[in-house]
């Protein structure tokens, strides 16, 4: 499953009130994905030089593959 379905499938079990809109669900997601996008990316590490470091920008690289739909969420079954 993409981060977007997973989003998208959230914000449509939420009691907003333009949910039956179409569309709805996509122009809610999409500044929330921009906000988490800019949040996980001013984590990423300048320097990786040590292992912590190495490690938080691996993290940060497979949050943001994971933000922009490229990658599978893990754990969950592809759609």
């Amino acid at each position: 499953m993409k981060f977007s379905n997973l989003l998208i499938e959230a914000i449509g079990q939420s009691e907003i009130p333009l949910r039956f809109e179409p569309g709805a669900e996509e122009a809610v997601a999409a500044p929330i994905t921009v906000f988490l996008k800019t949040w996980v990316a001013a984590h990423e590490p300048g320097k990786a030089a040590g292992d912590f470091e190495l490690g938080q920008k691996a993290l940060v690289v497979q949050l943001l593959n994971e933000l922009n739909d490229q990658v599978d969420l893990p754990g969950r079954e592809p759609e």
